[in-house]
């Protein structure tokens, strides 16, 4: 089974270094990551622009782990900044020279951009965004006449310019390509189930992870390979059939992991896996399996549940990147009925983005935190904590918990960073005698904070601040700097920053992610309805692929009401009976998936999905073997059946369960 959602934001130290362990890429975008830094470092000493820190700091939202997609972000972000700078400078021509219009103009363009951030497709990149804002923001308000104004803005752009130029050099010269990527990801996918067939019950958990991370990233990279060359048109297609044969390998080894009586013999088992193997050599190698052979034993000795895994291994094995002639076609035709017009769906604003008061909520409390801020600092003449005002852009996120579990992760990431930071201009700084020792001392610097930063999303912000308060210490200027007072001023207004953002979030218009639960659930039972009668087998595993990676994205959601306030989190029953309804889906998940890919349409889903949300004492009427006495005696009716029993027997084993926690709870609670 898979952790409970409860448990999955409460990282222990054991869980930590597990979190920290390498994984392959990992190493490698850690290092171009510090060297693009490094390297941006050099660039900033050399021309002496001011803000060297944030320079650095930017590169760290600027990558991706393929080379087109960062330098297409790059581009795009640098227009976008050039635009966002040009408005800036226009509102400081005519509002520059008066204090009250200056404050009003600073809070009016933070307002409006913020909107624009929260209700547009640019939220991805929000962040980055929000950080240039409070940076120009900050600059237009402590200037004193127009032409420090302008060069101060200049050099805004510069900050970011800076590291856009040196990410998108580094890229093209050694980011991987989005095919050797893709390749990877499917290699890491085959010998994952080669090594669950051998040891079933060590790589459970493993096995969950995978199957939750979806196939959006992987599709995203083969049609990105064909911009950049790495593949050809042609190759296109059985990779994507080769995507979806992984997901039916993985599910299968997920049955087996999870069933004792689903685990093959070594019979089987041994041969499959070095089948997987070799295949994973051969994706890692650029290429991709074709007209794969796998004997097997006969299977009339196995239970049906392995039989089930041993006919969906084979084959996906031997058809792994076999492309129908009629899939293409077929399945545009199951995705034009089941997702939504491509006229609601485009645009540049989200479809709720003038009709949700939560845009406008968000946009007002992060403008609030954030002219507090800048009003704090102003008044009482302390400018060395002006890491305050751009720290609330940083840490503010649409939801309470979100919020709380960002400002969590920063503090802990700022201390470390100061630590590190300090240590570095008490005991390294002074025996720098060249830009070169300070180009070493960032990318070190850099080097760990990725590390973290690109690893897990349950650590990846305190990576993010780690970097940002290890660069405010020693990037200090055009030279290697000393000045403990500089560092310690801006860990001060990081950390002020970060209060206040909590302070505004859990106390004004406070955001559960409560209804993006409930929606959330309601959602998982109709595309599982929907799926689950898909005649192609292609299509019904690309919308099985993304069910699966929104269910885990509520585990996570559910995990990320323990941040919230107990005024904002709804009460424990709530949450048991969420939890309950996921756990349900996800027990659910794997008995669906094999059912629809035998027989599409067939009724037990139907049946198990009422069961999600209904009562169990609505269904202990029913008949756990019911579909035995179907009309039809075809030889897949053994498998079919054992099908059946395995989700009735899921669903009640956490019926049962629930029904026991809750008579320990009125146990518990009874008077005495």
């Amino acid at each position: 089974m898979a952790q409970p959602a409860g448990d999955i934001a409460r990282p222990g130290p054991a869980d930590i270094l597990k979190l920290l362990a390498p994984y392959p890429g990992r190493a490698a975008m850690a290092t171009r990551i510090a060297l693009i830094c490094a390297l941006t470092a050099f660039v900033t000493s050399a021309y002496g622009t001011p803000e060297a820190a944030i320079s650095a700091y930017v590169v760290f939202f600027l990558n991706r782990p393929d080379r087109v997609l960062s330098v297409v972000l790059g581009s795009a972000l640098l227009v976008l900044v050039s635009l966002i700078i040009a408005v800036v400078m226009v509102v400081a021509m005519f509002a520059l020279d008066d204090p009250m219009w200056r404050v009003a103009c600073i809070a009016i363009l933070s307002f409006g951009l913020l909107f624009v951030t929260s209700a547009s497709k640019l939220r991805p990149v929000g962040a980055i965004i929000a950080m240039i804002v409070g940076f120009a923001l900050d600059e237009l308000g402590s200037v004193p006449f127009g032409e420090v104004a302008t060069r101060a803005l200049l050099y805004a752009w510069l900050m970011v310019a800076i590291p856009i130029g040196v990410s998108i050099g580094v890229n093209l010269l050694i980011a991987p390509s989005p095919r050797k990527l893709a390749g990877r990801a499917l290699a890491k996918r085959l010998r994952l189930t080669a090594q669950s067939l051998v040891e079933p019950e060590a790589t459970a958990n493993a096995l969950s992870a995978c199957l939750r991370e979806g196939d959006a990233e992987i599709g995203t990279w083969l049609k990105l390979s064909v911009v950049d060359g790495s593949s050809v048109r042609a190759d296109v297609a059985p990779l994507r059939q080769a995507v979806s044969s992984t997901l039916a390998l993985l599910v299968a080894a997920d049955l087996a992991a999870r069933e004792p009586s689903a685990r093959l013999p070594a019979s089987f088992a041994t041969p499959i896996a070095a089948t997987l193997e070799n295949m994973a050599r051969m994706l890692e190698a650029g290429g991709y399996p074709a007209d794969i052979e796998l004997s097997l034993p006969g299977t009339a000795d196995l239970t049906p549940l392995a039989r089930i895994v041993v006919e969906d291994l084979q084959d996906a094995i031997t058809r792994f990147a076999v492309v129908e002639a009629e899939a293409q076609p077929q399945a545009q035709r199951e995705a034009s009925t089941t997702q939504p017009p491509a006229g609601k769906r485009g645009g540049f604003f989200l479809p709720d983005a003038f009709s949700n008061p939560d845009h406008v909520r968000y946009a007002l409390k992060t403008t609030v935190a954030a002219m507090f801020c800048y009003l704090l600092y102003s008044q009482i003449n302390w400018p060395g904590i002006h890491t305050c005002f751009i720290t609330v852009y940083m840490v503010s996120l649409g939801t309470t918990a979100e919020t709380v579990e960002k400002m969590t992760l920063r503090i802990a990431g700022c201390l470390v960073g100061a630590v590190l930071g300090i240590a570095a201009i008490v005991f390294v700084t002074p025996v720098l005698t060249s830009v070169a020792g300070l180009m070493t001392l960032v990318l070190i610097g850099a080097w760990l904070s990725a590390w973290i930063a690109f690893g897990s999303p349950r650590i990846a912000y305190a990576g993010f601040q780690i970097a940002l308060v290890f660069f405010m210490c020693v990037l200090q200027g055009a030279a290697p700097g000393y000045d403990l007072t500089l560092a310690r001023d801006r860990t001060i207004g990081i950390l002020i920053g970060n209060v206040v953002v909590y302070l505004v979030f859990t106390r004004v218009w406070p955001v559960t992610v409560a209804a993006r639960v409930d929606s959330g659930l309601a959602t998982l039972r109709q595309q599982w309805a929907r799926l689950a009668a898909l005649p192609d087998a292609v299509t019904r595993r690309a919308q099985a692929a993304s069910v699966m990676a929104q269910c885990g994205a509520l585990e996570q959601d559910l995990a990320l009401m323990h941040y919230e306030p107990s005024w904002v989190r709804p009460d424990a029953q709530w949450i048991a009976e969420r939890r309950a309804a996921l756990a349900r889906l996800d027990a659910l998940e794997g008995p669906m998936f094999l059912l629809a890919e035998r027989r599409p349409g067939d009724a037990m889903v139907e049946r198990w999905l009422k069961r999600v949300v209904d009562e169990p004492e609505h269904d202990a009427a029913l008949p756990i073997a019911s579909s035995a006495a179907l009309p039809e005696t075809t030889a897949d009716d053994d498998t079919r059946i054992a099908l059946h029993h395995l989700g009735d027997a899921r669903l009640t084993q956490l019926e049962h369960a629930a029904l026991n926690d809750a008579a320990k709870g009125l146990a518990t609670h009874a008077p005495a």
